[in-house]
């Protein structure tokens, strides 16, 4: 190419953590900057530099996304107590992607990336199934405490227009233990119920919707109750007219009916329950680096990432000079659905194009044999396929799109 495609408008970035950070700066300047004129509007996310701004920095990147419309992140630890004493942090720090969820209030849709030489582990798989994932509330927002000795535990709400509390018992110890409380909010699941069914319909595709609501009779029947309610008010005729449908189950008989599908479908999740469930589905269609990530505010803002952790191990061997073969998929993938969301906003056909080039360059290569070891052994043609190293990978896809670049 003689001349870089114009990214109209910027472009919010979100650096990250160990081996996904090393992959990150590989995707920029090996595919994306030869091509790109971007204006990037840059958060570094590192889990230091989060402790050192106190964690404003991710704050800070959530109102940036508010303030573009899109963003893309890269993946980032949350930090344990181990991880407190690795960095020499000051506290373990909450998920900065619960944080920029809670702020944007949307829902995290996960798509598996199928490749035509790698059968997903569950034979009954045909189609991609995607995950809606609740962004809000639940463990990544809650409140929790160490219970120091034996009493008994209250929950209190006090009414802002009465001021009259309500007290919950919750539990009497007999000693030590711990608590937890989660929360949510009836607007959140509407916005959520409602962007699942914008989805569904969008892709006519069905929709299932499971919880535990046998156990929960409130918390759970409440996200239960939100949905049906919507459904039978704003989407029962337009899901019948696309030949389509909304089905509620518990959430064990989904895992089992899922396996027996041969996918095709939207399943919307819990916050915590998407979480889980969508490591499982990217993981049984290959690696855990085989899965799309958005996240969709009712506001109209966007963040792609990579669905996967920071892969520690593979950086701990980086840092020792070993060499690593570590798939970068879902961290290319998060840049092209960034740029192809960004063009279609901005109304630059050649960025989107420039996007599914992308893709279309990433698949042919694992396509052609040519992948990490996490694919290596669940890959069909085993005779012709060949394993290369983290940056080789990167490079044969940079071979590809240069192909299709050149027409």
């Amino acid at each position: 190419m003689s001349q870089k495609i114009k990214v109209k408008t910027t472009l919010v970035e979100m650096d990250g953590d160990e081996m996904t950070r090393i992959m990150w700066q590989m995707v920029k300047d090996k595919l994306l900057f030869p091509y790109l004129d971007m204006n990037i509007d840059y958060y570094d996310l590192h889990v230091k530099h989060r402790d050192d701004t106190d964690d404003q920095v991710t704050v800070n990147a959530a109102k940036a996304i508010m303030k573009y419309g899109v963003g893309i992140k890269c993946a980032t630890i949350t930090p344990n107590e181990d991880r407190v004493k690795e960095y020499t942090l000051k506290k373990a720090w909450k998920s900065p992607n619960g944080t920029i969820r809670s702020m944007l209030d949307g829902t995290v849709f996960r798509k598996p990336i199928l490749v035509n030489n790698i059968k997903p582990a569950v034979s009954a798989w045909k189609k991609p199934i995607t995950i809606g994932r609740h962004a809000y509330g639940d463990v990544y927002s809650n409140t929790e405490f160490a219970v120091p000795a034996a009493g008994k535990l209250e929950l209190v709400f006090t009414p802002r227009e009465s001021g009259k509390q309500i007290s919950i018992p919750v539990f009497d110890f007999p000693g030590p233990g711990i608590a937890q409380v989660n929360h949510n909010l009836d607007q959140s699941i509407l916005s959520f119920a409602r962007a699942c069914f914008t989805y569904a319909l969008s892709e006519k595709i069905d929709l299932w919707f499971s919880t535990k609501d046998t156990i929960s009779k409130i918390y759970d029947a409440g996200f239960r109750d939100i949905f049906d309610r919507e459904f039978e008010q704003n989407w029962k005729d337009k899901f019948q007219t696309a030949g389509i449908e909304y089905f509620f189950t518990l959430i064990d008989d989904a895992v089992a009916r899922i396996m027996k599908i041969e996918g095709g479908i939207l399943w919307a999740l819990k916050n915590y329950d998407g979480d889980v469930l969508s490591d499982m589905i990217a993981s049984a269609n290959g690696s855990l680096a085989m899965m799309t990530s958005v996240l969709v505010s009712p506001n109209g803002w966007f963040e792609y990432e990579a669905a996967h952790g920071t892969v520690q191990k593979h950086y701990y061997k980086h840092l020792q000079g070993e060499e690593t073969s570590s798939n970068s998929m879902a961290l290319i993938f998060a840049w092209t659905g960034g740029l192809r969301k960004r063009g279609e906003l901005d109304g630059t056909p050649d960025v989107v194009e420039f996007a599914d080039i992308l893709e279309a360059a990433a698949l042919a290569t694992i396509e052609e044999g040519i992948m990490t070891g996490d694919l290596l052994a669940l890959a069909e043609n085993k005779q012709v396929n060949r394993k290369v190293n983290t940056e080789g990978f990167i490079d044969a896809i940079a071979v590809n799109l240069q192909k299709k670049l050149n027409g």
